[in-house]
């Protein structure tokens, strides 16, 4: 979330370069994916998803390349020096900028209700194990979790599986 609110920061600086947004219309180029854009369309990272800030590429790189974690207590937060203006991003920051309503959310499931959850997803391989595999969705839900996986996973082996803090954000995400 710290990289895509990264790109944000710099909106008001830009001419040149646009973000990739989702864009939640069914047309025939998202056949099969019905169930995916239904459930994006009214989820609340909606907003987040389909936002297009123009974003200066010199922004970006300096604020990556000032950034410095700051931590007082228990809030963590990134700050950055971007045009010789100082910039602070903290989780609070990131809820408001991209309307995440959701700061009460929960913080962990148990695993039953997690193989719970992703059988509700169809997911079709029950099983006892923590780690779990892409192969056993429908199409739509591999193609949420590879994005997921591929924008937040610091994973570095194989991109077919993933572990139970991925099951979990994918749950949270399909159940708004």
């Amino acid at each position: 979330m710290l990289v895509l609110f990264g790109s944000c920061v710099c909106a008001v600086w830009s001419l040149y370069t646009t973000n990739v947004v989702a864009i939640l219309e069914k047309s025939d180029a998202s056949e099969g994916f019905a169930q995916i854009i239904d459930f994006l369309s009214g989820s609340y990272i909606r907003y987040a998803l389909t936002v297009s800030p123009h974003t200066y590429i010199l922004c970006i790189k300096q604020f990556w390349n000032t950034a410095v974690v700051k931590r007082s207590g228990d809030v963590t937060r990134l700050q950055a020096l971007v045009e010789k203006k100082k910039i602070v991003i903290s989780e609070d920051v990131i809820r408001e900028i991209l309307r995440l309503d959701d700061a009460e959310g929960v913080i962990c499931l148990p695993n039953e209700e997690i193989f719970a959850s992703l059988a509700q997803m169809g997911y079709e391989k029950p099983s006892t194990k923590l780690t779990f595999y892409k192969a056993f969705f429908s199409s739509q839900w591999k193609f949420l979790i590879h994005s997921i996986l591929q924008s937040l996973s610091a994973k570095r082996t194989s991109w077919n599986e993933f572990s139970t803090a991925m099951a979990f954000t994918v749950i949270c995400l399909s159940k708004g």
